[in-house]
């Protein structure tokens, strides 16, 4: 704060200021998990003004967003990388014993917990929907792809 960094103080606040609402529901102080579900939830809502400015062509206002998510990033857990998500979702399929995509609910309950605060749920659930569609079409071959 003594920095002078208006945008981050701001920022930092209002993460805060969110995490403090959600204490006071639960009447009790958050777990670091539960903390870490308000900061993830901080970011997935700035994501999603920053495609609502884009579409309405206010970059100057996507671009605060956008520097938002940036700043409370830095205390999110490091992201999986594509491959990474990859990976587990092989091992959600296996551990799951999922055939088709009517199992992405099965898999998505085993990946959630492994996933969460670390990669965006959409993005996970169309890599397994994807997943899924591919184990479909080969006949669910034993986990070939």
């Amino acid at each position: 704060m003594r920095g002078g960094d208006v945008l981050r103080r701001d920022t930092l606040r209002m993460a805060a200021s969110a995490a403090y609402n959600v204490e006071k529901r639960n009447q009790r102080p958050l777990t670091d998990d539960e903390f870490l579900a308000v900061l993830t939830r901080e970011v997935k809502t700035r994501r999603e003004s920053v495609d609502a400015y884009e579409k309405a062509g206010r970059a100057e206002l996507a671009a605060k967003e956008q520097a938002e998510i940036g700043i409370l990033a830095a205390y999110l857990p490091q992201a999986l990388t594509e491959t990474e998500i990859a990976a587990l979702i092989d091992e959600a399929i296996a551990a799951t014993g999922a055939a088709s995509a009517r199992d992405l609910g099965k898999v998505m309950g085993w990946l959630s917990p492994r996933t969460r605060g670390r990669a965006d749920g959409k993005l996970v659930s169309g890599m397994v929907a994807q997943t899924l569609a591919r184990e479909d079409l080969a006949g669910h071959d034993g986990g070939a792809h």
